[in-house]
Parts: C-alpha cells; sequence; structure tokens
C-alpha cells in the first residue's frame, strides 16, 4: 500500500480516511489515479480536487459514502454512476434495518476496497457482472445467515457470497479456533474467494497455462464435493505442509490454487507497504539476506529476490510480534513446493493480462 498525503497541509493520510486528522480536509480515493484526493467541498456532490496534478478537477462522492458513510472513494462529476468502482461490484448487502450490519457492511466493505487497490496495481482489477450469464464480470454478495437460510461464503460463476458474520471479530475468531486455522481474515476471504474468480478467467483465456497448472496443482476436474467430504472426515495428510502453504490448500487442486493465490496477495501488499515505508533490515541471522527494497515490488520481476526480502521481512515481524506476547504475525513455512507455484502465479500474472476482465 502507497502511502499517501494531504494536499492541503501535507500530511499523512491513510487509505480509509474520508478526511484529514490535522486540517479536516475532505478526502477520497479516486479509482482512476489510483491516489488519494484532497477535495474543496462546494456542495454535496461537487468536491473540487486540490492536488497538483488534478488542479481543478471536479467530483463527487461515491452514494455510499454520501449516504451511508460505509465508502471514501470518490466519482468524476461527468459520470453517470452514482456508485464507485468497488461499491458497483456489491450486490447484496444484509438489511440495514439492524444497526450491527451497517458495521459487519461497512468492515466488509473496507476489506474490499483494500482487496482492489491490489487488484488495480496489478493491473487486473475486475469490472461489474452485467447479467448473471456474464462469465467475465464480477459481483458480492453480503448475506446474513438465519435460522433457515445458513450462508456460505463461496464463489460460483462470478459470484463471490461472504457470510456477513465474519465482519463481527468474536464470530470469526470462535470459527478459526473451531476449523483449526492459523489465519482468518475479511481481507484474506477476499483474495481466497477472488482465487477461484480468476482461475475461472485463466480457463476461459489462457486454457494453455491449464497443463502446467495441472503439473503443480494437480487435476481440478476430480470430483470436488468428495474431495471436501474427505477432507472434513479425515483431515488433511501428515505431510501437507511438504506441499501446500495451509491444510485446506490440500483439500483440491482448486483449493490449492486459492489458498496460494491468496497468500501471493498477502506477499505483494505486504511488500509494497514495506518498500513505501522504506524500511530496511540489516539481520544478523544466519541464512537471512538484509531486506532494502529498490523498486517497488509490484511488477518485480526477480521473485527469487522478492521471496528473499518476504523470508526476512516476515522473520522479523514474528519476532516483534513475540516482544509484544502476540501470535506470529506470519504463522506460515514455505516449501520448494508452495514456492514453485508461487513462482507459477508471479509469472503469470506479468505476462498474461487478463484484459477480457476489465473490457
Amino acid at each position: 500500500m502507497k502511502y499517501f498525503a494531504c494536499a492541503e497541509c501535507g500530511n499523512q493520510v491513510f487509505f480509509a480516511n474520508s478526511y484529514c486528522v490535522n486540517c479536516q480536509t475532505a478526502l477520497g480515493y479516486i479509482a482512476s489515479e489510483k491516489d488519494m484526493g484532497s477535495f474543496k467541498k462546494y456542495s454535496n456532490n461537487l468536491w473540487l480536487a486540490l492536488n497538483p496534478a488534478l488542479k481543478g478537477k471536479r467530483y463527487k462522492p461515491c452514494y455510499n459514502y454520501q449516504h451511508h458513510s460505509v465508502c471514501n472513494w470518490v466519482i468524476p462529476i461527468e459520470s453517470e454512476e452514482i456508485y464507485c468502482e468497488s461499491c458497483q461490484l456489491t450486490h447484496i448487502i444484509p438489511s440495514l434495518d439492524n444497526p450491527d450490519h451497517i458495521v459487519y457492511w461497512a468492515r466488509l466493505e473496507h476489506a474490499k476496497r483494500r482487496f482492489l487497490y491490489l487488484m488495480q496495481r496489478l493491473n487486473i482489477m475486475p469490472r461489474p457482472k452485467k447479467t448473471d450469464d456474464d462469465r467475465f464480470g464480477l459481483r458480492f454478495n453480503f448475506l446474513m445467515p438465519q435460522a433457515d437460510f445458513p450462508v456460505m461464503t463461496g464463489h460460483a460463476s462470478g459470484v463471490i457470497t461472504l457470510n456477513a458474520s465474519e465482519a463481527d471479530v468474536i464470530y470469526r475468531e470462535t470459527t478459526r479456533i473451531k476449523m483449526g486455522e492459523n489465519y482468518r481474515t475479511l481481507l484474506g476471504h477476499f483474495r481466497h474467494e477472488s482465487g477461484h474468480y480468476y482461475f475461472d478467467l485463466i480457463q476461459h483465456l489462457h486454457p494453455d497455462l491449464i497443463h502446467d497448472f495441472r503439473e503443480l496443482f494437480g487435476d481440478e476436474r476430480q470430483d470436488y464435493t468428495e474431495a471436501l467430504k474427505k477432507h472434513y472426515e479425515d483431515g488433511p495428510p501428515d505431510n501437507w505442509p511438504e506441499s501446500f502453504v495451509s491444510s485446506y490448500a490440500s483439500t483440491h487442486p482448486w483449493e490449492d490454487w486459492a489458498e496460494t493465490w491468496a497468500h501471493y496477495l498477502h506477499m505483494m501488499d505486504t511488500l509494497e507497504t514495506a518498500y513505501y515505508a522504506g524500511l530496511e533490515v540489516r539481520t544478523n541471522k544466519n541464512g537471512l539476506k538484509n531486506l532494502e527494497m529498490l523498486e517497488n515490488p509490484i511488477g518485480g520481476k526477480n521473485f527469487d529476490l522478492l521471496l528473499q526480502h518476504w523470508i526476512t521481512l516476515t522473520f522479523n515481524l514474528n519476532a516483534l510480534n513475540r516482544s509484544m506476547g502476540l501470535d506470529d504475525a506470519y504463522p506460515f513455512t514455505l516449501s520448494n513446493a508452495v514456492l514453485n507455484k508461487l513462482k507459477f502465479i508471479h509469472k503469470h500474472i506479468l505476462e498474461k493480462v487478463f484484459s477480457a476482465a476489465a473490457s
């Protein structure tokens, strides 16, 4: 994640901010610019950009920014849309009659926007699903389970459904422990489920990659329902860390891909944040390389160097967390088999642009 600054006073601002805490200037993310804008408000629907590169350009806040405070993105004033690029992807939200649902919705949208920021940076930003039969678009359904209406988080045909209860920290942590997971976050859900969506795009747009996929991840044509049943009845194989990034990844090639895809996105977002922070590490530990990123990791072609940076960064993140009495920030180990899968994703994200997803 880039570091942003208020154009009015120069104070650092963050991706989720809607106003500068120093000078109270209105803020909003401009997706077309991949940047935070600072604005002078002339009316509820007319905001003038103060950023030097945008001087004089006019914007309006997303409807959900202005009316529900669950968004902080803005739209060019000439656009006929009332929803921003992120909110256009949301198809169903929980009933707002319950105040808790508004809180859950806001948390889900925040995690979605963070996910979409990285998709923009990788040039694979999804577009809204135009019709039910549109195979390239994407939509999100945020649903609250009821006694007679259970909700399973998952993806099918360009629709990602999230159980909105996951936005309840207690529910999510209880589920994490019950499922024996060492990591479970809202952002992680978006990244994992998006892996299924992008795999569908690969099958449609780049079927030539499927042979190489099967060499690394296995044959995805095996029965998925039976694979899930076996996983939940018997658990993962004892040696799963030798080949998979998580125990759930061992369930089926589709889940292996989605878990590895999510992991790649975690890596890129975290490394980019370290890059913009100017973070450097001079390590004294044998086997670790110094961390000094001279270029943005997004788009970097030397994946082996990125992995060296990642290992040094996460080792020290974990050490710092332990100093605070906290669990490891990065509770994973990466086998050679997993590294090869990550390299496959990195190579083809760079070489294969999913142009139909944005057309």
